[in-house]
Order: C-alpha cells, then sequence, then structure tokens
C-alpha cells in the first residue's frame, strides 16, 4: 500500500496533468470498488474543471472549487494511468507498468487524454465531498500527519498515556498519526533506536523527540527521493522512485546494521502480521 510519501508524488505527477483541465466524460465500468461508486458518480463529475490537486494523508483529492471534492484512496492496488500513443505513464504505487484492461474501473476523459484508474483488488475508492463542512468531518476519523506542526512533544504525550500498544503499532494506527505505513514506520524506529515491540507507556520524552524527528526527516527524504519502488511504482515522468535504496532496516533480513560500529544483525519478525525488521543489537 502506498504511504504518504508515494501518495505527495502521485499527488504531484497528478497536479501537472489535469489541474485546470475539464472532465470531458466518466466511464464507469465497475461500481464495486471498496465502497460502491454511487449511481450518478459520472454525472456529478461530468463538464467539472479540476481546479486543484492536492494531498490529505494518504488520501488524493481532486478539489472543484467552491468545496466540491472527489476524494480518492488507492487502497492495496489501485493506480493511475495516463495512456499515450508513445507509452502508457504509470502514476502509482503497487503495479505493472503494463496497463492490464480487465480492471480499468473508471475512465475520465478530458480535451486530449484520458486519466485510467485500475484497481485487481479493489480495495481503493472514490468519494464525493460536497460542502467544507462535509470535507471537514470526513478526515476528523484521522490524526495529523507526521510533517504537521501538531504532531509534537504535547501531542504525542497525551496520546501515549494510559495505552499498552507497542510503538509499532502506535504509529500505524491512522487515527494516531496519518501518512506512516509500514515501510517507513520500520525506518523511523531503527534511526530512532527504538524496538518496535517496545510498550509506548515506556517510552521517554528523548525516545518521543526522537520518533518526532525521525519521522519527519524520513518522510521528507522520501519524497525527496520519489518514493520507495518496492515493484512499479512511476511518477508522470515514468520514473520510478529511488528511496528503497535508502533504506537502513526495511528488507535487509540478515545483513548488517549500517550503524558504525554496530555488531548487530536485522532480523526479520511479525507484529500483528507485517513483516518488521530490527536490529537486534541497537533497537532497543
Amino acid at each position: 500500500m502506498p504511504e504518504l510519501p508515494e501518495v505527495e508524488v502521485v499527488t504531484r505527477s497528478l497536479k501537472r496533468t489535469i489541474r485546470n483541465h475539464k472532465i470531458i466524460k466518466i466511464t464507469v465500468n465497475n461500481r464495486n470498488l471498496r465502497f460502491k461508486l454511487q449511481k450518478n458518480f459520472e454525472h456529478i463529475l461530468k463538464n467539472k474543471i479540476v481546479k486543484n490537486i492536492k494531498r490529505k494523508s494518504k488520501y488524493i483529492i481532486f478539489d472543484f472549487d467552491n468545496h466540491f471534492y472527489a476524494v480518492l484512496h488507492l487502497g492495496m492496488s489501485g493506480t493511475l494511468h495516463v495512456p499515450s500513443k508513445k507509452k502508457i505513464t504509470n502514476l502509482s504505487f503497487y503495479s505493472n507498468p503494463v496497463l492490464p484492461k480487465k480492471h480499468n474501473h473508471i475512465i475520465m476523459n478530458f480535451k486530449n487524454f484520458k486519466l485510467i484508474y485500475n484497481d485487481p483488488r479493489r480495495f481503493g475508492y472514490f468519494k464525493i465531498l460536497n460542502s467544507k463542512y462535509e470535507f471537514d468531518e470526513y478526515f476528523t476519523r484521522i490524526g495529523p500527519e507526521a510533517l504537521d506542526k501538531s504532531f509534537n512533544l504535547i501531542y504525542l504525550k497525551n496520546k501515549i498515556k494510559n495505552r499498552k500498544k507497542n510503538i509499532k503499532n502506535f504509529l500505524l494506527d491512522q487515527k494516531i498519526v496519518s501518512g506512516i505505513g509500514n515501510i517507513y514506520a520500520n525506518e523511523i524506529l531503527f534511526k530512532s533506536q527504538i524496538s518496535p515491540m517496545k510498550s509506548v507507556k515506556k517510552l521517554t520524552l528523548i525516545d518521543l523527540d526522537k520518533i518526532i524527528k525521525f519521522s519527519r526527516i524520513t518522510l521528507k527524504s522520501a519524497i525527496k527521493f520519489g518514493g520507495s519502488s518496492i515493484r512499479d511504482f512511476k511518477s508522470i515522468s515514468g520514473d520510478g522512485g529511488s528511496f528503497q535504496t535508502k533504506f537502513k532496516v526495511y528488507d535487509r533480513e540478515n545483513q548488517k546494521c549500517v550503524k558504525t560500529k554496530c555488531k548487530g544483525i536485522i532480523k526479520k519478525i511479525y507484529i500483528s502480521n507485517r513483516s518488521t525488521f530490527i536490529c537486534n543489537f541497537c533497537q532497543k
């Protein structure tokens, strides 16, 4: 599943592609996404001009102005494609660079190009929001992003009170902090030298400061390098992300720890059925 950096890269690519363009026609081939697409979806968006494309956490927001929005979540396998005579540009994260027509569920036709939403697993979805109230209400269910100023020491101190969660699951809880997924939680905790199994109630103020610091550093660095291409993530230019070459712990099972003078070996364990990578020496 794409995390905040990958969704940010897709959002920037999408903004360069469709911003200020009018949707001429929408074809819906399958309404049965994670949440069934409303019956009049294509009629509501027809002839609407995409005034802006924004991101909030892991959501892509089509802003049609006047507080009218279409929110897209890519789910596990949702991808966006712009076909052309030369190639099909894959804007998304987990996918094959070849566009499998079988799963082209939604096609948005603009004047000179098409935007295709493809999703084999159908865990992604679109949601229409008709007002600023609906928009704000919809996103009350998620916590602040790790890049937000509100994700700070006071906030974390209040959130860990009386909780028994381990820090890995804490970071993955989108109601507490949004945008961090499995890959970046591993990297953040390694850089913070904190065991993913450590209970949040045992975290010190120094630990919390490290988590805040390295969450921001890790996410900003991932965005800078175009996200992590675990399979075939592509931007609008067709380039894959390269942050996977910067991984310190994720997917490095049985390799030596990269920290200077550390004698540790990276071990793979499972926490809540998610692959978790940990240095058995420097993460306490």
